[in-house]
């Protein structure tokens, strides 16, 4: 980032989000995603021996909170979590960081005392998670939360003595039959102008309300990838739990889901292809099943990610990971035209540095079903 870029980078206490600095950062990629944690990576300049001084303190991995401004408005927010000075052979001495969004600090939080939830909406229990994280003596890092309810219940036992971490709760309560969708969305209060962590939970799914927005290619749509992968293709699926065995002497036997046939795609003519997933610290029937059918469905056809980079303009911002955008193609591969609406659950923002211009890759979700191969 140079001096004439519309971004900034300041620099936060990660526990009481007090501005430490504003640094300059060069070579920086920032991603955000649903479903998945989101990266920031750059290099700080250190021409001197006053910026050394100045950079040393404060940039302290696992303490320091990094944010991204894009004309004062949040575009990025995390934890720093790598510092790397180096030096090259012309003694030009640099610091690469590398951060991750708020939601990679549940990875270093475990749970120390059991937790017991029963016939409990599940978006209640995901704030249970995340409050018992930050009333913990030194816990708490200002995540904040609605109370919309998804209105199913469930009941669940996690237990100390698995020392699960949060973030892995989160993600095995949410990955169910009927789940929900969460990330810690970063931005500004518009009335306070604090800068804002905030948890999203969203049944089914996370989006947000907008018109759609129309990318056309050949036009403002770049480029475009649809990469399809048959390796994680499953129709026959079985997941496995832990042990049910409390016999000490006898052989452990695992619990087991039922076997999931996808009988319509074998009359169709799909080959059988067989899957699987472990969930050891899962010891109850039902929850093992919810865990076996949302896999199973996810897993019967072949994965289509696809990414596509756009011209930046005030339509696109990180405010777009959760809408949808309509895509609307007519090359020689889409000889007869593509007109096909995604959800945005990725978006990866590349600066402007001196002669390169912004860049932004937008990571799309494919509805079951849908083809564009």
């Amino acid at each position: 980032m140079n001096s004439s870029s519309l971004y900034r980078v300041l620099v936060c206490d990660l526990r009481s989000d007090e501005v430490l600095d504003v640094l300059p950062l060069h070579e920086v990629t920032v991603e955000d995603y649903i479903g998945k944690s989101g990266s920031l990576q750059g290099t700080v300049p250190i021409p001197n021996r006053a910026m050394a001084d100045r950079v040393r303190p404060i940039l302290i991995p696992s303490r320091t909170a990094l944010w991204v401004e894009r004309d004062r408005e949040i575009w990025w927010g995390g934890v720093l979590w790598s510092v790397n000075p180096k030096s090259d052979e012309r003694g030009r001495i640099s610091v690469e960081v590398q951060a991750g969004t708020f939601d990679t600090y549940l990875d270093h939080r475990e749970l120390r005392t059991t937790h017991k939830a029963k016939n409990r909406d599940q978006l209640d229990i995901a704030r249970d998670l995340v409050d018992y994280a930050q009333q913990q003596p030194g816990g708490d890092i200002g995540i904040t939360y609605d109370t919309e309810l998804s209105g199913i219940k469930r009941s669940r036992t996690f237990s100390a003595s698995d020392l699960p971490k949060i973030r892995e709760l989160l993600d095995k309560l949410a990955g169910v039959e009927d789940g929900f969708e969460w990330r810690i969305r970063c931005y500004r209060d518009a009335e306070s102008g604090a800068r804002m962590k905030q948890l999203d939970l969203g049944h089914p799914i996370l989006d947000r309300a907008g018109d759609d927005v129309v990318l056309t290619h050949p036009g403002r749509l770049l480029t475009y990838e649809f990469p399809a992968d048959g390796t994680t293709v499953a129709n026959v699926w079985q997941s496995r739990g832990a042990s049910n065995n409390r016999n000490q002497a006898a052989a452990s036997r695992p619990l087991l889901s039922e076997l999931l046939v996808a009988e319509e795609d074998l009359a169709a003519g799909w080959p059988r292809l067989d899957g699987s997933s472990d969930h050891q610290s899962v010891d109850d029937p039902k929850a093992l099943a919810e865990h076996a059918r949302a896999e199973a469905a996810l897993a019967r056809r072949p994965q289509v990610i696809p990414e596509i980079t756009v011209h930046l303009d005030p339509q696109i911002s990180p405010d777009l990971l959760g809408r949808y955008v309509r895509l609307r193609i007519r090359d020689d591969w889409f000889a007869d035209g593509l007109d096909v609406r995604h959800r945005v659950v990725g978006i990866s923002v590349t600066p402007p540095e001196r002669g390169k211009a912004e860049s932004v890759k937008l990571t799309l979700e494919t509805p079951y079903g849908d083809s564009t191969q």
